[in-house]
């Protein structure tokens, strides 16, 4: 199709155009403080565009699993603090109650107390975050034990009694914690791998928590002063067992730690480069809509000013 218009016009009104388009992307820049807001403004950049965020999404969900993993964790650890805590008390009464001075009164009165220690035992292993039950593993949504004197479906533990409780389930915990800086780490131990250490047959091993609280319980309900003696060691054990246990969860806070500070810094690296592509640098924006209106509105004027004859101006 052949244009009407004269080259002038034409060059005109291109020109108005490239400057309207000036002014609409300085004002619509201002307006979002964005420069890129539809692909159409820098196609070149929108797949980095979409990868960063992409990248930025995945570090933030990173972030909250480890926001609570760190609660799960610190839970964990004063839990664990105050068991050994209380198996240092459980020692503290085998020790007096070994002494050939105590009366069977007197240690029954002990064994009421180590009672009271393998029942807040039971409830350490009971551990909630947010109704998540922390040491039960992958069925977090139930305890892994529970308080059963008779244990009547418990096994013998070395002198011949059974552990106090009554295992309710034996999930494994499979929970791992991704980092951010690359792999993952384990998170949490299980309530039997923490207080009930057992054999490949299940027999209680030395340094089983519920075991050894329960021997000492037997030992002092019976006037046994001798098995009461025996008790010592395997307390002993079982209170290391859980210092151990404490210092992974201690190392697991610190890792933790770690990959929240490399997340955060991730994070504030991801705003910054997604900034660089997509915000408006304000001033520049700002210059740019002043000189476009400026353009504009000599443009117009000097196109007032152009003579706009015609054929019939020259017609009689």
């Amino acid at each position: 199709m052949i244009s009407s218009l004269a080259p002038s016009t034409q060059l005109f009104l291109a020109n108005l155009n490239r400057i309207e388009d000036q002014l609409s992307q300085a004002n619509e820049q201002l307006s979002s403080g964005k420069k890129l807001n539809v692909a159409s403004d820098d196609p070149a950049q929108v797949e980095q565009l979409i990868q960063l965020r992409t990248d930025q999404q995945q570090n933030q969900q990173i972030e909250a699993n480890l926001t609570l993993a760190a609660t799960d964790a610190s839970a964990a650890d004063s839990a664990l603090s105050s068991a050994a805590s209380m198996m240092d008390t459980a020692i503290q009464l085998a020790t007096q109650g070994a002494n050939s001075t105590q009366s069977a009164q007197s240690r029954l009165s002990m064994a009421s107390q180590v009672q009271s220690i393998l029942q807040q035992m039971v409830s350490y292993s009971q551990t909630q975050v947010q109704g998540r039950y922390i040491f039960s593993g992958d069925l977090s949504q139930s305890p892994t034990y529970q308080v059963d004197l008779s244990a009547a479906n418990g096994p013998p533990d070395a002198n011949g009694a059974a552990n106090g409780v009554d295992q309710l389930s034996n999930a494994a915990a499979t929970q791992r914690i991704e980092d951010p800086a690359g792999g993952s780490f384990a998170s949490s131990q299980t309530a039997q791998a923490i207080f009930d250490d057992v054999d490949s047959s299940g027999n209680p091993l030395p340094d089983n928590v519920f075991a050894a609280l329960n021997g000492l319980l037997t030992a002092l309900t019976n006037n046994d002063q001798t098995g009461i003696t025996n008790s010592i060691n395997n307390l002993q054990q079982a209170a290391d067992r859980l210092n151990n246990m404490d210092a992974f969860y201690g190392t697991v806070e610190n890792r933790i730690q770690d990959a929240s500070t490399f997340a955060g810094n991730y994070d504030t690296q991801l705003k910054t480069e997604i900034g660089n592509i997509q915000d408006a640098d304000v001033a520049a924006a700002a210059t740019l809509q002043t000189q476009a209106n400026t353009q504009l509105q000599a443009a117009l004027e000097m196109e007032g000013r152009m003579p706009h004859s015609t054929l019939f101006d020259y017609l009689g």
